[in-house]
């Protein structure tokens, strides 16, 4: 095949002669000899079978099947080049792509607001952030097709060369809406308390509930009147509808909670923190997700 027989070096010497016209002005142009680059144009005429320059005195002209081999080699050369200038502008951040896979709720109170100022400064990057299951973002980070994850921990995964870097811890709280009623607010300070009312709870194995279940476990309290709810924004919206007394993440209703729309409950007992991880695949971030780790994120790699 032509293709096993072709090396770039023939090809780049092709090219330059056709360029500049003249085996003389490629040879002072590109420091070399014209033997070397006669040799080359000999070589691949031979590979091809045809002659691709006609030669005078006044220097080279392309046959009409060298025009042919040079529109398509200019197009090879066009693209090595073009390549080379995307790869300087991700260096500098000028153009690329950020993909990170993070669940809704932890990305609205962690990353928007980095996402929105990384974005401000540097318009170019194309971002995308992808919101699955644990499982799912993990087979796409190993597909390439997520820089990194942040997710809460634990994460459990078989997967090779991947790193789990702590990120933060997140406090969580039990919560009610402003019509419950305050009398019963003020009375309930433990946990032992909230088990006379229907609870609104993440499902049973996710690791906030587990936290939960583990501490009520060393406690021997056992919650009975319970809904579960899988996603946080829905437990949220079932407290605000009098549905029950709500456990989330403290920070996802910080401002309802200020402007007095929803109410945390002062538990006596300390609480089960969320840790929340990164997780990435070592030696495959991109300089544009190692920058928006370390400047925006503010975590070492």
């Amino acid at each position: 095949m032509i293709l096993d027989d072709l090396n770039l070096n023939l090809l780049k010497t092709f090219y330059n002669v056709a360029k500049e016209g003249s085996i003389t002005k490629t040879a002072e142009k590109y420091f070399t000899s014209q033997p070397a680059i006669s040799r080359s144009i000999k070589q691949l005429e031979e590979i091809f079978n045809t002659k691709l320059f006609y030669r005078s005195l006044q220097g080279v002209k392309l046959t009409e099947k060298g025009t042919i081999l040079y529109s398509c080699v200019e197009k090879i050369f066009e693209n090595i080049n073009q390549s080379e200038v995307k790869i300087k502008d991700v260096d500098t951040l000028l153009s690329g792509k950020l993909s990170i896979g993070i669940p809704s709720q932890i990305g609205s109170i962690y990353l928007f607001d980095k996402i929105a100022k990384f974005h401000q400064l540097f318009p170019n990057i194309e971002i995308t952030i992808v919101s699955k299951t644990t499982t799912e973002l993990l087979k796409l980070l190993k597909k390439h097709e997520l820089n990194f994850i942040i997710d809460t921990s634990p994460i459990i995964t078989s997967l090779k060369n991947i790193e789990i870097r702590h990120v933060c811890y997140l406090e969580n709280c039990f919560f009610v809406n402003d019509k419950f009623p305050f009398n019963e607010y003020e009375k309930i300070t433990s946990l032992n308390n909230i088990t006379n009312y229907p609870l609104i709870l993440p499902i049973p194995n996710t690791a906030n509930r587990k936290a939960l279940d583990e501490e009520l476990l060393k406690l021997n309290i056992k919650f009975e009147n319970v809904m579960n709810i899988h996603t946080s924004e829905m437990i949220i919206s079932a407290v605000k509808k009098d549905a029950g007394i709500g456990y989330t993440i403290k920070d996802l209703i910080i401002d309802d909670i200020k402007n007095g729309r929803l109410l945390e409950l002062m538990i006596s007992e300390e609480l089960p923190q969320t840790e929340i991880c990164m997780v990435y695949e070592k030696n495959t971030l991109s300089n544009v997700s190692k920058y928006f780790i370390s400047n925006f994120l503010k975590l070492s790699l």
